[in-house]
């Protein structure tokens, strides 16, 4: 088996360009705001198991727009990378470099991305057969100047990155243009406090005005149009 990440799956990332990252504990929430997000032009997410419900959420989410690329977030747990393949998650993530999490990874062939912020972190993945990594906290860690110089011994074996941590639509565009980052992750699209108050339309905002920030041109799902 393995948890690379599949050429085509990396196309669909690159296509987007952004990773919006929710949390959610209400699976009703979960066709709002896929189709928020989606006619904004944002058509991946990544779901965080931080709720009691997560699992739901990502199950209603694949069913209501099977289009979405959904990965599953914060997977720290080895028991949990079968519960978020089973839910139907295209990949997974973590903020961490978990040995038995990635041994349970790779036995069940689910795409995952470890999270890395030290060159041994990065040759842990390696061990593994990973080629997409999670850049974790991106900000705090000291940004797009500290990942180049870190990554720069590994850059020949073709790994891609995707930063999270301290990302906002105003400090992106440096990541976007960067040939070694996938897409970017944040928060900043969907925050919590709007999704709580359903308010799908200042989401489609944030997802339409990332998309210009990366230079893309936000593109409706034929679903939308």
């Amino acid at each position: 088996m393995s948890l690379a990440f599949t050429p085509k799956l990396k196309r669909q990332l690159a296509d987007v360009g952004v990773i919006a990252v929710v949390v959610s504990n209400d699976e009703k929430q979960a066709g709002p705001l896929a189709d928020a997000l989606m006619a904004g032009g944002v058509s991946a997410v990544e779901l965080a198991l931080r709720t009691p419900r997560s699992l739901e959420v990502l199950k209603a989410m694949k069913r209501h727009a099977p289009a979405m690329l959904v990965g599953a977030g914060t997977v720290i747990l080895p028991e949990q990378v079968r519960q978020v393949q089973d839910a139907g998650a295209d990949f997974a993530v973590a903020p961490g470099t978990n040995r038995r999490v990635l041994d349970c990874a790779d036995a069940a062939g689910l795409p995952f991305g470890p999270g890395v912020v030290t060159p041994s972190d990065i040759e842990t993945a390696l061990e593994f057969g990973c080629n997409v990594l999670k850049f974790f906290p991106a900000e705090p860690s000291g940004g797009l100047a500290y990942l180049r110089n870190m990554i720069a011994p590994y850059l020949h074996l073709g790994i891609q990155f995707i930063p999270l941590g301290g990302l906002r639509c105003d400090n992106i565009a440096p990541y976007a243009e960067d040939p070694n980052i996938l897409a970017l992750g944040g928060s900043w699209i969907a925050p919590g406090a709007l999704i709580a108050e359903g308010n799908w339309a200042s989401i489609t905002d944030r997802a339409r005005e990332t998309m210009h920030a990366i230079g893309k041109t936000p593109s409706l799902h034929p679903l939308y149009l």
